[in-house]
């Protein structure tokens, strides 16, 4: 029962209807799998507004299809995205190509404390300000890259 999903638009975020539409899921199973995936962490602003980044929809896009299409469970998707992760960590460790979208987890896994809280821009250490501007840098780098990817 696989359906073709839409491409990703080159954009920084969306919001939790467009992630929905663009990877064929409701808002509320969204906000379930934000529980039971710990690398599933959008940004919340004002009233716990969500905003995934483009790396986010591609995860998201992964464990749908562990989930729908491969017959994972959600605990089995859960242990396979660990398991993904890790694979990939591994690769950039040994300087081999990586999959779209995963080199974003060690990022994630670097955010400051209350740096979902604060919003993009708005830094909770002054000493922090070199390595999110290194982030966010790289972010854009890759939208840049998914772009032309596009284009050729």
């Amino acid at each position: 029962m696989e359906i073709s999903l839409p491409p990703i638009p080159a954009k920084r975020y969306f919001t939790i209807g467009e992630v929905g539409d663009l990877c064929g899921v409701k808002p509320h199973v969204l906000r379930y799998w934000e529980q039971e995936f710990t690398q599933l962490r959008p940004m919340k602003r004002r009233g716990n507004r969500r905003y995934y980044q483009h790396h986010e929809v591609l995860m998201i896009r992964r464990i749908r299809d562990l989930l729908y299409d491969q017959g994972f469970t959600i605990s089995g998707a859960r242990n396979r995205m660990q398991e993904i992760i890790q694979s990939e960590r591994d690769k950039k460790r040994n300087g081999e190509v990586l999959l779209d979208g995963v080199e974003e987890f060690d990022a994630m896994d670097s955010r400051l404390p209350g740096h979902d809280e604060l919003g993009p821009g708005t830094l909770a250490h002054p000493i922090a300000s070199a390595a999110d501007q290194m982030v966010s840098l790289r972010r854009e780098l890759f939208e840049i890259r998914d772009l032309l990817s596009l284009a050729y």
